[in-house]
């Protein structure tokens, strides 16, 4: 997997359009989910891109700054290609993340907003539920920290 990652401000007008177009068929098309997608909080993201050696986009995605979701960085947007499913790519894909929180904001929590049937995949990268279940855009969520 060729990972790259740009603020959004550096990202190419096709890297934005494959990362759109995925999120799109994931979450607009496969969940059925309504929703507005760009809520303003890619300008201030930095964007992960997993593409495949064909130059196909498979994973992506965007790590918000502190202060525009939550009070800590965020992960959000995570997916993964329906042709990648079942690689361990989802997982690769969470550390590259960590990874890039931890070299932006060192010794910081990082807190996402996950969807609830995914909590134990990101309890096995150290995310802790934190509260109860809320329902974002139709889907129940769980808030879930990261420990610095």
């Amino acid at each position: 997997m060729n990972w790259t990652y740009q603020r959004f401000q550096a990202l190419s007008v096709d890297a934005l359009y494959d990362a759109l177009a995925l999120r799109a068929e994931v979450f607009v098309v496969e969940q059925a989910c309504v929703f507005q997608d760009a809520d303003g909080a890619d300008r201030a993201s930095g964007h992960l891109l997993g593409r495949d050696a064909a130059g196909v986009l498979q994973a992506y995605l965007r790590i918000v700054d502190p202060g525009v979701k939550y009070a800590e960085p965020s992960l959000g947007r995570v997916i993964t290609s329906p042709a990648s499913r079942g690689t361990g790519l989802g997982h690769r894909l969470i550390d590259e993340g960590l990874a890039r929180c931890e070299a932006a904001w060192p010794g910081r929590a990082i807190r996402i907003g996950a969807q609830a049937r995914l909590e134990a995949f990101y309890a096995s990268h150290g995310f802790v539920r934190e509260g109860a279940d809320y329902i974002e855009d139709g889907i129940p969520h769980c808030e879930m920290v990261r420990a610095a």
